[in-house]
């Protein structure tokens, strides 16, 4: 079974852009959620990863509750993993990488904020990486890049709007301007960016644990 991963860091370090409230209520109650359904659907198989449950069940249309919840639990752990409560700058390859394909950090403000601002309904916005390339790009609802060959995110931002109402209402384009001068995990991002390259191994979702006695106890639970 999977387990909610706890924040790293405190549910108030990201005020203002993202208040305590919107915290406990996204990762202690949405993100929470995710993972039980997750757990449940799952009964008594035993999943080597989350990245595979989200690939299998995107590939079974019979399958797609089982994706939305699987990818949604991933997708919120990244997203916390992609921001940082002290502000940062860009560093390293990074650099001169959106200086090459954006024209710089700037420009790539500008083109996340618009993306996500247009981005119809739920879903997510991301910087990813094609090998060395950049590039900016939106996914409706629960889908994620794990099911995109070649592309590996570097950064996301949760378009849903449990992410940021209750702090901007809804002021999507506000929330997005705020988010990328404040939050973006720029360190994270560019150990994301040396893997897309084939430096070292992009970020992977924590493992299933066995539950209090054994499988056993997993089967008696989903019964």
């Amino acid at each position: 079974m999977f387990e909610l991963p706890p924040l790293p860091y405190d549910h108030a370090a990201l005020e203002p852009v993202i208040s305590r409230a919107t915290m406990h209520l996204h990762h202690d109650k949405h993100h929470k959620k995710y993972v039980e359904t997750l757990n449940k659907l799952l009964a008594d198989a035993a999943p080597s990863s989350l990245e595979d449950v989200v690939r299998e069940a995107f590939a079974d249309d019979k399958s797609r509750k089982l994706f939305n919840n699987a990818a949604q639990a991933w997708n919120h752990t990244f997203f916390w993993n992609a921001m940082s409560p002290r502000r940062q700058s860009l560093e390293g390859s990074l650099v001169q990488a959106v200086a090459r394909d954006f024209g710089g950090v700037e420009a790539l403000k500008a083109a996340f904020v618009k993306e996500g601002a247009a981005h119809f309904g739920s879903g997510w916005v991301w910087l990813a990486a094609e090998g060395e390339t950049l590039k900016v790009l939106s996914t409706h609802d629960a889908e994620d890049l794990l099911i995109h060959r070649g592309l590996t995110p570097l950064l996301v931002c949760d378009l849903w709007e449990h992410a940021y109402y209750l702090d901007h209402k809804n002021d999507r384009e506000g929330f997005l301007n705020a988010w990328f001068d404040g939050l973006p995990n720029w360190s994270f991002a560019e150990s994301q960016y040396a893997a897309a390259r084939g430096e070292g191994r992009a970020w992977i979702h924590p493992a299933p644990v066995e539950p209090p006695g054994g499988t056993a106890a997993l089967g008696a639970r989903s019964n």
